[in-house]
């Protein structure tokens, strides 16, 4: 099978990386997601029509929960102490825990509520609209915490360790470190089987570990040495162990540090010196450390978004409500023409959020083969928009917004860290690029090197071998509609959409016009760039983008079509059916934009400008900036920051 670490003029480098994201993906899934097909032109209707619902049973009893859940936190729930305080207090998570909360995926025989995904992330949506920090806790906790046993565990495991997770212990996942953020591959936290084969030795560091600090088992990414059977060689690969903060070796030595938002959230950092990790505590399998890690995200990817919706939903409300009653040149805000722009605004993206959220938790719930990418946008989406609603909120609320006391102000601070945690957004929108169009590309690439002039072969064998692929049946069925669509720009046939609500058929045609474009798009974009496009991130976002709008088109459609024939009315459906359509207007309109982008941009400019800033900031002395703790190439050179004015929080194996 032909891959992109075949392409012929690529460095070693990149040659290397692919090959790391190749074995750190794993194989492709047998059937492509929605999002992939996307990259092909088509719109597989089944798999977002109709609009994901659970059943009554358990949409009965998730209201109940969150009926209670409302009675708290809004009568009792201590959102400003715990910003000010940096800490959630016992009390808050005994309380949910309580509640099922901190259950609420774990099966019912191991004492949990046994609830689906998405029943679960309205939970998490309905704390975030009210605290951010709880809502990170319980995320953590559940969705790549307990998750991982959840999946990964065997049954004995699960007997043991559930029943705790779903009533009284937290937990964490120990993957990030001073020098591995995105890059999950590149753990430097090592384990190998003891000499008397009953124990894996553990050692290494870990950072940003949420929770870990007030944890009572965590899983932890280590590299190992293992014996690869198909390649018959040793190699490296990431395995997961559980951990309990009671093994000896294990120093918590910083229980969190002070930061921007999600304040009351504690990320612990940890050390690991010859940890005596017993092999029955492997997770998974051996060398299979980063599926564990990466699935888990599929799930922490969309609780993430859940907590950003319920925030943003909330500062959409009291942004709304406080044009309706602040006077302005004799009228209210809300009467001007740029402030009905943002309300606007608002209530196109949070639907559209919701519509992409609950189409994501709908696909896990169904266990459908291949959602990573999905997982991926809904993530970007979902952080990008729900910022943009709070920045909204904030500006409608005028300098009231920024004051302590009023909730914009936290919720600002708090939604900033979305766009970073659980990949930073540049790096999904390269991934979205590239894993989602990772096997169109690759067909692309076997019918280039089936059909085309290849200067490593001589002249006898280019010969042969176009002529020998020029008549075959499976080369020229992927070949021809390729060459008519790059060289005469022939473009597939426009998707059908059949399964939308009349009303909405014109909105239907353009989606399905501007997916037939988007991979006609990212054809010639290819054939533009070739090789160079590994390293052209900026045209990547672009293709990604649109991607993401094209993907919350079809989930808007999809969510508003089940209202309409759910024959839903009044001022809430109203309110709903007009923000989905301008959600409809703006992302075409963000699509046409980047397509446009595609030819006529900055680019060049911008890397010129980018090398002037860089070659001037090599003047600048190391020692007056903050410089990364385990930078290869400045470790030790720069300025020690000043914390005595800073709460600090010293290390323990238990919050004292």
């Amino acid at each position: 099978m032909v891959g992109l670490k075949d392409l012929k003029n690529i460095s070693e480098k990149d040659r290397k990386l692919i090959q790391d994201a190749e074995m750190m993906l794993g194989p492709e899934p047998s059937e492509m997601g929605f999002v992939k097909n996307l990259f092909w032109g088509n719109i597989f209707e089944n798999m977002i029509f109709p609009y994901p619902q659970v059943s009554p049973e358990e949409r009965r009893q998730c209201d109940e929960l969150l009926a209670k859940l409302d009675k708290y936190f809004q009568n009792e729930h201590p959102s400003t102490q715990i910003d000010r305080d940096e800490e959630i207090p016992n009390d808050v998570l005994e309380r949910l825990f309580k509640f099922g909360v901190m259950g609420m995926t774990i099966p019912v025989k191991y004492g949990g509520l046994g609830m689906s995904v998405s029943s679960y992330n309205r939970v998490l949506e309905r704390i975030g609209r009210s605290c951010a920090s709880t809502a990170v806790v319980v995320s953590a906790h559940q969705s790549i915490g307990c998750k991982a046993i959840i999946l990964f565990g065997t049954e004995e495991q699960r007997q043991l360790w559930l029943p705790l997770m779903a009533t009284s212990k937290l937990s964490a996942f120990c993957l990030s470190e001073p020098n591995v953020g995105c890059d999950a591959s590149g753990q430097e936290t090592r384990c190998e089987v003891s000499e008397d084969g009953k124990y894996y030795i553990l050692n290494g560091e870990k950072k940003w570990a949420t929770s870990a600090a007030l944890s009572g088992l965590f899983t932890v990414a280590a590299k190992q040495t293992i014996y690869d059977n198909t390649r018959n060689k040793k190699i490296e690969k990431v395995s997961a162990l559980i951990c309990t903060p009671d093994m000896e070796g294990i120093e918590i030595y910083e229980k969190n540090r002070s930061k921007c938002g999600i304040r009351g959230t504690w990320q612990a950092r940890i050390r690991f010196t010859n940890v005596k990790v017993p092999r029955e505590n492997l997770l998974h399998k051996e060398g299979g450390g980063l599926n564990v890690g990466l699935t888990c995200l599929n799930y922490g990817r969309c609780t993430l978004s859940s907590g950003m919706l319920g925030s943003a939903r909330r500062c959409m409300d009291q942004a709304i409500k406080w044009s309706q009653t602040r006077y302005q040149f004799g009228q209210p805000l809300s009467a001007f023409d740029l402030i009905k722009k943002r309300i606007a605004h608002m209530a196109a993206l949070t639907y559209a959020m919701d519509a992409v959220l609950y189409m994501t938790t709908g696909m896990l719930d169904r266990k459908e083969k291949d959602v990573m990418v999905e997982t991926a946008v809904c993530k970007v989406f979902c952080s990008e928009m729900g910022w943009q609603v709070v920045n909204d909120a904030m500006q409608i609320m005028g300098g009231e917004g920024y004051m302590t006391e009023n909730e914009v102000e936290r919720a600002f601070r708090d939604s900033r860290i979305n766009l970073i945690v659980e990949g930073a957004n540049e790096v999904m929108h390269t991934f979205v690029f590239g894993y989602g169009a990772k096997q169109l590309a690759e067909q692309m690439i076997s019918v280039q090197q089936a059909l085309l002039w290849d200067k490593d072969q001589n002249f006898t064998e280019n010969i042969q071998k176009i002529l020998k692929n020029s008549f075959s049946p499976s080369v020229l069925s992927r070949a021809i509609p390729l060459g008519l669509e790059l060289f005469l720009g022939i473009k597939k046939r426009i998707p059908e959409i059949t399964k939308l609500d009349q009303s909405l058929s014109n909105e239907g045609l353009r989606l399905a016009k501007l997916v037939q474009v988007h991979s006609h798009q990212f054809k010639l974009v290819s054939k533009k760039y070739k090789e160079d496009i590994l390293n052209l991130q900026t045209v990547q976002e672009r293709i990604s983008e649109n991607t993401m709008w094209l993907h919350a088109m079809a989930c808007t459609l999809s969510k508003l079509d089940h209202q309409i024939k759910d024959n839903q009315s009044g001022t809430v459906f109203e309110r709903d059916k007009s923000a989905a359509l301008h959600f409809v207007d703006l992302a075409e309109l963000a699509i046409k934009e980047n397509l446009r982008a595609l030819i006529d941009n900055a680019d060049k400019s911008m890397r010129i400008a980018a090398s002037a800033a860089l070659k001037h900031n090599d003047t600048l002395a190391n020692k007056d900036f903050v410089i990364p703790e385990r930078s290869p190439n400045a470790k030790g050179t720069g300025r020690v920051n000043q914390q005595q004015h800073i709460k600090q929080f010293p290390g323990s194996n238990r919050k004292e």
